[in-house]
């Protein structure tokens, strides 16, 4: 929701100084070397003069890597083009939008499919970013092999109508279940692993009660992996995953009622480790690291995480599929396209930030990231160029068959709490499930009206929606 005015004068005037002053975390100072800044553009050099090309980015996780290459790219390449990465850690859409419309948008964005209040529609309409179709064309076999830039399409994720806005360079897989099988076995005398969510529930209150307050069967956080793990089973039930009915056209958030509960019983069992709502991921991934969480949640990027940033040594792990309902898959579980990079339509400099692109998304560049166990590979060639044996554990997350890309559904402008922590507050007990959902159906399909009318969004109809396969059917916006 990039157009949602949210902000207030303070934090304009301060974002607008941060910008102005160029207070920001650049490649060079983010890899441990001394802060500095790169040429500008236009600034001469021995080889010509240098085209630099802003790059913003909002991940953190894989700065090491990304700012080794940065710094390789801008030694070697022959076009004279220099890349200056930032970092922006908060709200990165809102960031991009402002910066636009002050004139200090960058060149290029990186993006990924699960951006959070990313509408990429909303992003095409009113042309904040350009369409890549001609140069992906241009770019010949080598990216296209590379890429399988045709196959991954996503309509309302990174093409509307047929354009396309950004191409991914790996997946994320769904959630998985991350058990500490050493608990898991001192709890139950066995390595069994629960396959629905009334048997993990059972499960994490045997850890707990075996753990006597040393250590505890779950634990939640403030941020995306609880949320991700709730949504993810969700999803396995037939739920759709924001809580919108494609084929009807509006918001129906009644299929969390029975997830609602479940999760409910973490709390009143107190098998969640004290404290950890309120906690950041790295807090609870440190955590689980040191033996005292039972159960964790998260994503393929937690291969590297458990085996670079929070090594797990003295301990068994293991990855495990989400656990469903009733033992049946209903539902298509969310895998996500991820690091691509959109060209801003401010720029002065598209085919040279399109050069960068295609850096960034070359088989030498993605062959250490992938290796490195920051993602999956999405292609047949960067599958077969990779080390396996230097991937660490990412073959756990190996995407499953029911795996697949949700289309985005209309961001609406909610007032009020949105789906997140409304679900949270009934999963906490705060109040009930029948009441949050009440709630949600209400607010959301309020906005979803209001928005269409006014024009900031369509509304979106699948007719032909299948929860298993969902990015299959044909997708129509309307006016009304």
């Amino acid at each position: 929701m990039y157009f949602e005015e949210r902000k207030d004068v303070m934090k304009k005037q301060i974002i607008s100084a941060l910008l102005a002053s160029a207070m920001v975390l650049s490649f060079s100072a983010c890899s441990g070397g001394a802060a500095g800044s790169s040429p500008s553009s236009g600034a001469a050099s021995a080889g010509g003069t240098k085209t630099t090309i802003e790059t913003w980015t909002n991940d953190r996780h894989d700065l090491e890597y990304v700012n080794s290459e940065i710094q390789k790219f801008n030694s070697s390449n022959t076009d004279n083009i220099q890349i200056h990465q930032t970092v922006v850690t908060d709200d990165y859409i809102n960031m991009l939008s402002m910066a636009k419309s002050s004139g200090t948008a960058p060149d290029i964005a990186g993006i990924s499919g699960d951006q959070d209040g990313f509408d990429m529609k909303a992003f095409a309409d009113t042309k904040m970013v350009l369409p890549l179709n001609d140069y992906i064309k241009k770019a010949g076999t080598d990216f296209q092999n590379v890429t399988e830039s045709d196959e991954h399409v996503f309509e309302g994720v990174n093409s509307i109508d047929g354009q396309v806005y950004w191409v991914p360079t790996i997946v994320r897989s769904g959630t998985r279940m991350i058990y500490n099988m050493d608990l898991v076995k001192k709890a139950t005398g066995n390595t069994t692993l629960p396959t629905t969510l009334s048997g993990m529930v059972k499960l994490a209150k045997e850890i707990t009660q075996k753990g006597a307050g040393q250590y505890y069967g779950f634990a939640t956080t403030k941020d995306s992996p609880f949320v991700r793990c709730f949504e993810g089973i969700a999803e396995l039930a037939g739920q759709n995953r924001y809580g919108y009915d494609y084929v009807n056209g509006k918001f129906d958030f009644s299929g969390f009622k029975p997830i609602v509960v479940e999760f409910n019983k973490l709390f009143t069992d107190k098998s969640v480790l004290p404290g950890s709502p309120s906690q950041g991921v790295d807090a609870m991934r440190a955590q689980f690291a040191n033996g005292k969480i039972g159960i964790w949640a998260n994503a393929s990027q937690e291969a590297g995480v458990f085996t670079e940033q929070f090594p797990i040594k003295n301990f068994d792990w293991k990855v495990s599929e989400l656990p469903t309902m009733d033992g049946n898959i209903k539902g298509a579980l969310t895998s996500q396209p991820q690091k691509g990079y959109m060209i801003m339509s401010t720029t002065k400099h598209a085919d040279q930030a399109w050069k960068v692109i295609e850096f960034f998304s070359s088989k030498d560049f993605l062959k250490g990231y992938l290796e490195k166990g920051y993602g999956l590979p999405y292609s047949k060639e960067m599958s077969s160029a990779i080390d396996t044996s230097k991937t660490g554990r990412i073959s756990d997350f190996a995407l499953k068959d029911y795996e697949s890309v949700y289309p985005a559904a209309p961001s609406v402008t909610i007032e009020g709490e949105d789906m997140q922590k409304v679900l949270w507050s009934a999963v906490m007990g705060q109040r009930s499930a029948d009441t949050a959902i009440q709630d949600l159906n209400t607010r959301y399909n309020k906005a979803l009206d209001s928005d269409v009318a006014s024009g900031k969004v369509k509304r979106l109809v699948i007719k032909d929606f299948d929860p298993l396969h969902p990015s299959k059917g044909t997708l129509q916006y309307l006016d009304k």
